[in-house]
């Protein structure tokens, strides 16, 4: 009779035990449009992979615009998210009907608040819920920075014109109107003067107070990382691109951004503290700032990973990374990464087709496009028929190609030459010609 296996007393306790795998709560699931799905699938992909039960949990008409993402998961279940209180009550009564939460979750903006909320209820890992809340108030969050004596520009919380006008009157321009707590640039227009308010009001998404703050100069980037045993680790920095003012539209990024040396770790120092001064110590984050003049001002702070692919690039810059599957073992206290050698050593860049405004009748070269080596994922979200709507937020954009390359020059220059090659013919358009980057007006 053969001998059964033994346990090896010197196997690390942190291996996940198959017959009781731990239970992630991912909260908000995906946004019916392609790159949130995208990345939950990828996500519940990297859970599986690390023998993690995965409980998704949405509001039920997201839940069935997103059908693949609920097959993916292990239980399904419809809660709306936006409601912290509700969310809680609900992972409660979970909890005493039996099932354990070991790790809570989320990549959508509008899901962190509850995530924190439902840690801090179920006592796992996760930041504080007054944190959460201050990051995800713009105004509040460049409050907090301000009194740590980090540089940030003015802003003013307004309820309307009059309030906007006297903010103007009293601080140096020009100045950038958006909404308090919004993405995708939704809302976000550059003010050159009093005689540009009103158009920029009209834009915001609501009626709701709003935020007019003084605009900053100088190249954009951001930075994004995880935490690791508490303490953030920074994992590349992404060189962003914009269409020009009035809308702050991201047309492009390059990862890792190409800078010197000692500039990026003066961009690493300056946001890690930042990050502290901010009481984050869980999950994953994307900050943005400005190299100026004067130095480093930080703009937003998400405690989410950043979106516009931005997750693909890094999992291509830096080889062998798993980057949900790295914060997920955090959570549970599977801390591996924190000993790994986590920097991109390749490049990659994401480009943005911004064709004229009109209806498309013909598109020529995507399928050349699609067959290029270096494309790691790209789509067009338009066809013959379809309307180009003029670019005025991210929803506007009609598609998207990836590359990647031995080096982050190379992979900018490849997305380059790479949506050159498209050819939208658009009706009623003064041309139909694909504009270069900076080109666009």
């Amino acid at each position: 009779m053969s001998t059964p296996d033994l346990p090896d007393p010197s196997a690390s306790s942190d291996l996940p035990d198959p017959s009781d795998p731990p239970t992630l709560l991912f909260v908000g699931g995906a946004r019916a449009v392609p790159i949130s799905t995208a990345m939950v699938g990828e996500a519940l992909d990297q859970a599986r992979a690390l023998g993690i039960r995965t409980h998704v949990v949405n509001q039920a008409a997201v839940l069935a615009a997103t059908p693949q993402i609920s097959a993916a998961a292990d239980a399904v279940s419809a809660v709306d998210f936006t409601q912290p209180d509700q969310t809680v009550a609900w992972a409660r009564d979970r909890e005493a009907e039996g099932e354990r939460f070991d790790a809570v979750f989320a990549l959508q903006e509008m899901a962190q608040v509850s995530v924190a909320e439902v840690a801090d209820a179920l006592g796992v890992a996760g930041n504080p819920p007054d944190a959460v809340r201050r990051i995800r108030t713009k105004d509040q969050c460049r409050i907090a920075l301000a009194a740590a004596g980090f540089p940030q520009p003015a802003v003013r919380l307004c309820a309307d014109a009059d309030a906007a006008e006297e903010f103007l009157a009293e601080s140096a321009g020009p100045w950038v109107v958006k909404p308090r707590d919004a993405m995708g640039s939704i809302g976000v227009s550059l003010v050159r003067g009093a005689a540009d308010l009103p158009a920029a009001i009209e834009a915001l998404p609501s009626d709701a107070p709003f935020l007019v703050e003084e605009f900053v100069e100088g190249p954009e980037y951001s930075v994004e990382g995880v935490f690791l045993n508490g303490e953030p680790r920074v994992l590349a920095i992404t060189a962003k691109e914009k269409a020009p003012p009035p809308f702050f539209v991201e047309v492009g990024h390059v990862l890792p951004a190409e800078l010197p040396e000692n500039e990026r770790h003066e961009i690493v120092a300056h946001v890690c503290a930042a990050l502290s001064t901010l009481e984050l110590r869980a999950g994953a984050f994307h900050v943005e700032l400005w190299r100026t003049v004067d130095g480093i001002v930080l703009g937003e702070v998400h405690g989410r990973f950043g979106g516009d692919w931005i997750h693909t690039m890094l999992q291509y810059a830096v080889p062998g990374l798993d980057v949900f599957g790295l914060v997920f073992d955090d959570l549970l206290g599977r801390n591996d990464g924190a000993q790994r050698a986590l920097k991109p050593t390749r490049g990659a860049a994401v480009r943005y087709l911004i064709p004229p405004p009109g209806r498309v009748t013909a598109v020529e070269g995507w399928d050349d496009l699609l067959a290029h080596p270096a494309v790691l994922h790209a789509q067009l979200l338009i066809g013959p028929g379809d309307d180009i709507k003029p670019l005025r937020q991210s929803s506007d954009r009609v598609g998207f190609v990836v590359v990647g390359a031995d080096d982050a020059t190379l992979a900018r220059k490849l997305a380059d030459e790479l949506v050159e090659t498209v050819r939208f013919v658009v009706q009623d358009a003064a041309a139909d010609r694909l504009p270069g980057l900076w080109s666009l007006t």
